[in-house]
């Protein structure tokens, strides 16, 4: 498995040529990262956006693995942050619901994506939305800034995850929450599927076990952990076929394998009783 700096530069090359790409052709691929899987992909991860107010279709890049937004509990008004926000299509929905008076920051180290962003921002004249380069293990943001965190399909393609729900926990305020869409599977995926640069960026091979996930959310220190939805994910004979031998496929469909695209949620407690800054308390 390539080290974090290796992934980091995977992802970034991936999703910048993605940046380029329209919706159709992105959902062709392997979570839009490359155009070897068939034209029903795009139905594996993602649900249906255009039904929801503030809907944009050019920021729609069909990628996403659920609809964060829709389960997030955002108010008129909140301040609300957005990882990986991509061309600002989860960025917008929550600016339908802030409104005037609340404020949307989306966060993303691709410069393509927050080029392209900043593009249908424009277009739409929000003044209250914003786009800032950056990389979501280290939050180019002050701490307790945000009522609300979302973010869709993204934590799967960061190294460091214990990292980023620490940061989700540093910039959110007291009393604030999250709602997360991520992919995560039960069981071990194929060996061979880790190695894959594709399959690191089509968001399967760096999803982790769905048990460690809640765990990694408690240990930042979140309470009121919840499952929002639980969506299996099947993944086609086609993209299975580019990877795996037909005996090694039978192995994988008969085995104990389980891939979900889960939403999750989580407050911040309005009093953090951790004493996260006593000598040798750990957690932090």
């Amino acid at each position: 498995m390539k080290n974090e700096t290796e992934i980091k530069e995977l992802v970034k090359e991936k999703y910048g040529q993605i940046a380029g790409q329209g919706k159709l052709q992105n959902a062709s691929s392997c979570c839009g990262a490359t155009a070897c899987c068939g034209d029903d992909v795009y139905s594996i991860m993602a649900d249906d956006y255009s039904k929801l107010d503030g809907y944009n279709p050019d920021a729609d890049l069909g990628l996403g693995c659920g609809l964060p937004t829709e389960f997030a509990a955002i108010k008129d008004g909140d301040v609300v942050i957005d990882l990986g926000s991509g061309a600002g299509n989860d960025a917008f929905i929550a600016r339908k619901i802030v409104g005037e008076t609340g404020r949307v920051i989306g966060i993303d180290f691709t410069e393509k994506m927050i080029e392209l962003a900043r593009i249908n921002c424009a277009k739409l004249g929000y003044r209250n939305v914003e786009f800032r380069h950056g990389d979501i293990e280290s939050m180019p943001l002050l701490s307790n800034k945000a009522d609300v965190v979302v973010s869709n399909c993204v934590l799967n393609l960061v190294p460091n995850k214990h990292k980023v729900f620490s940061e989700i926990y540093r910039v959110l305020k007291p009393g604030g929450h999250f709602s997360i869409s991520d992919i995560v599977i039960e069981g071990e995926i194929p060996d061979k599927w880790k190695e894959v640069a594709e399959l690191y960026a089509g968001c399967v091979s760096g999803a982790i076990q769905k048990s460690e996930y809640l765990d990694l959310i408690k240990e930042a220190g979140f309470t009121n952990i919840k499952l929002q939805k639980d969506k299996p994910i099947t993944i086609p004979g086609e993209i299975l076929a580019e990877y795996l031998s037909e005996e090694e496929i039978n192995q994988y469909k008969n085995g104990n394998v389980k891939i979900t695209s889960i939403t999750v949620y989580a407050d911040k407690p309005s009093k953090d009783e951790r004493k996260c800054c006593d000598p040798g308390s750990g957690c932090c």
